[in-house]
């Protein structure tokens, strides 16, 4: 049985600071309650589908999106086909407006179809959208991205980002699953993907399907959460996660940042560098490098040089404020061949 997420109320992380200290740092998803219950957004989402449609398209800006559109027979589940080459859905280009009035028309679901679009950046498609409605346990710089459809089903997939996913309108559920069961989830093609992140083709599929068996091994160890509009939920960033929108109207902002950063060098970029340095190397090779990213980088037993005055830890002392230039100004020497 899937196991409930840590739940605080927002008056548990009134500022930034807090925020950091007892939701980011543990790296467990957390679901805030109410934390977004005094935007006007919410204020209108509480309204009717209608209301909302009114205070958004105050802020359009007459941009054009991409719309995932789905026929009666998926259901909202926006998937592959079966062979995995193409996608169960078109995308169409479309104003805003025309398909922010189109989805709530037919929120209703006379027709069967569903509409979704998402990950649109709300400064580009809505300028003054996030200053009516601001988010007060992160810095103003970390702009929000806004995500309105009808009934779906976004399959596990994970982000390389923290992300604070606040529900405006409607209704969400999400499960989630930890890092660490990444072997056991089946992962699906890394570079053909509906929206660009690869997703967990274990749990989109049936209970009984036999084709994932080792996915058994996890699948009770998913974490499950069902908010409403004003409440938001902290995902850590590569925590996998499934989200599906349960009403016929459904509005979410989202937030992407990395919470712990100290430059511009992302923990992907070196996995991606070490597809091509270590992946295809002999197993014994392998793990030799293993055992160097281990006490190097991982730390499993404590800072390497521990054993030695703070004065002679060289590049492996603290990055700030010479050492993250020192190591990075070698790298890309290495990488030039120099």
């Amino acid at each position: 049985m899937a196991q409930s997420i840590t739940q605080l109320a927002a008056k548990d992380v009134s500022d930034a600071a807090a925020f950091l200290r007892e939701v980011a740092e543990p790296c467990r998803p957390v679901v805030i309650r109410g934390l977004v219950s005094s935007w006007p957004a919410v204020s209108a989402a509480n309204g009717s589908p209608g209301q909302l449609r009114d205070y958004i398209s105050r802020f359009d800006a007459g941009a054009e999106a991409e719309v995932f559109v789905g026929e009666p027979h998926i259901a909202g589940k926006y998937y592959y086909t079966d062979d995995l080459r193409s996608f169960n859905f078109s995308r169409a280009r479309m104003h805003f407006n025309d398909a922010l009035n189109r989805i709530v028309a037919t929120e209703s679901g006379s027709n069967g179809s569903s509409m979704y679009m998402g990950s649109l950046p709300i400064e580009q498609y809505l300028p003054g959208f996030a200053a009516e409605n601001q988010l007060s346990v992160l810095n103003m710089n970390v702009a929000p991205r806004i995500w309105i459809g009808h009934a779906s089903n976004v399959s596990a997939h994970y982000d390389t980002m923290d992300n604070i996913a606040c529900v405006v309108a409607g209704s969400r559920r999400f499960t989630l699953y930890a890092p660490e069961t990444i072997d056991r989830l089946y992962i699906g093609p890394i570079d053909h993907t509906m929206a660009g992140q690869p997703v967990s083709l274990a749990a989109a599929a049936p209970a009984d399907d036999e084709r994932y068996p080792r996915f058994r091994e996890v699948r009770e160890q998913a974490l499950t959460a069902e908010l409403q509009p004003g409440d938001a939920i902290y995902v850590p960033k590569l925590w996998w996660h499934q989200v599906e929108a349960t009403a016929p109207f459904n509005v979410l902002v989202n937030y992407w940042w990395d919470a712990f950063s100290i430059g511009r060098d992302a923990p992907a970029t070196a996995m991606l560098l070490s597809l091509i340095a270590i992946a295809e190397r002999p197993p014994a090779e392998r793990q030799a490098w293993k055992a160097l990213f281990d006490h190097f980088v991982f730390r499993t037993n404590g800072h390497p040089l521990a054993h030695l005055p703070v004065e002679q830890h060289g590049v492996l002392g603290p990055l700030k404020p010479d050492n993250y230039q020192k190591i990075r100004a070698r790298v890309m020497q290495m990488l030039r061949g120099a």
